[in-house]
């Protein structure tokens, strides 16, 4: 057991490393720090002078290293187009975010897994071909086309829902949260919806395939033939098992969630991370740039690593391979 977590802690910071290199050759080669951040009246010796002031001027293993240094103590750099600390800016849009990705996390599963346990024992049934038909349709449809089609129908034609925004929001700390209000839960229905779908049929279509493949399992015939009661079958013995890949879909889809919540964000002015990424494009403010790829990055190997311990655990086949 200590060797498989040992071992998938190295191959998280080996990833990392790697994740850090790419955000460094951001800063890098990804426009001239100097150009962007300089008066447009400035000298020759002005630029020069805040070449050196950066670093720019030293070797790039030293540059690299340096930035190891930073990005190791928390300082992320100062935002080009705020002339903020960066850290701080994530912290203001992270409780958007983390709000919105939990709420499509928890209807992803809970309407995911009761649809593809439904669709896998009755597949032949109506109203499983009805929701196969439409996990097709929404695992097919792109998000902004269902975002807007969410804004059209609720926001534009019954007026319901709003279309934008995070509506009022409670501080607590430094963490903000419309969880506490009215305005704020009716603004994340919409977004947690679109942001959802996807993963919520990603869900559904793998238990239903998993619980078909473990029902046709030898152990559940003989459990049929011992007699036992069709619900303990299904959702003590078949459901159990079908559900450990989804433990790993369901880790990858959190940070999938993060990373892509962007169009999310930008269809609903969702005053989270991915809006502050696009803004950052915009602008080509590269320290936003680099530390929204290192978040997600971490967040990524985060995950999988406590995935891949998780299973480790819960399945003893993983540590006698590993020993």
């Amino acid at each position: 057991m200590i060797t498989v977590i040992l071992t998938r802690l190295g191959q998280a910071v080996l990833v990392m490393l790697a994740v850090t290199a790419v955000a460094f050759l951001m800063f890098r080669f990804v426009g001239d720090p100097v150009s962007i951040m300089a008066r447009e009246d400035a000298t020759v010796a002005e630029k020069e002078e805040l070449r050196r002031t950066l670093g720019l001027d030293q070797p790039i293993v030293v540059q690299y290293g340096h930035f190891l240094g930073r990005v190791a103590s928390g300082d992320l750099g100062i935002s080009y187009r705020n002339q903020r600390p960066v850290t701080t800016l994530i912290a203001e849009r992270l409780p958007a975010t983390l709000e919105l990705v939990i709420v499509a996390t928890i209807l992803s599963l809970a309407l995911g897994i009761p649809l593809g346990v439904i669709s896998a024992l009755h597949p032949d049934g109506v109203l499983a071909r009805i929701i196969q038909t439409v996990s097709l349709i929404g695992i097919s449809t792109p998000t902004f086309v269902t975002g807007i089609a969410l804004i059209l129908i609720f926001s534009v034609s019954f007026q319901i829902l709003p279309s934008f925004g995070r509506g009022d929001v409670v501080t607590l700390g430094w963490w903000t949260t419309g969880f506490l209000t009215a305005s704020g839960l009716k603004s994340l229905i919409l977004p947690a919806i679109t942001l959802a779908l996807y993963s919520l049929t990603l869900i559904m279509r793998l238990v239903r395939s998993e619980m078909i493949d473990v029902l046709s399992t030898d152990y559940i015939r003989y459990a049929r033939a011992r007699g036992l009661p069709a619900r303990y079958i299904h959702y003590r013995l078949a459901l159990r098992n079908a559900l450990m890949p989804v433990i790993t879909v369901t880790g990858l889809q959190i940070g999938s969630l993060i990373a892509f919540a962007i169009i999310t964000e930008t269809v609903f002015q969702w005053p989270g991370m991915g809006l502050l990424f696009i803004q950052a494009v915009s602008f080509v403010d590269i320290p936003v740039m680099s530390a929204y790829l290192l978040f997600v990055g971490f967040l990524f190997v985060l995950i999988n690593t406590l995935v891949d311990i998780l299973y480790a655990i819960v399945d003893p086949r993983l540590r006698v391979r590993s020993s």
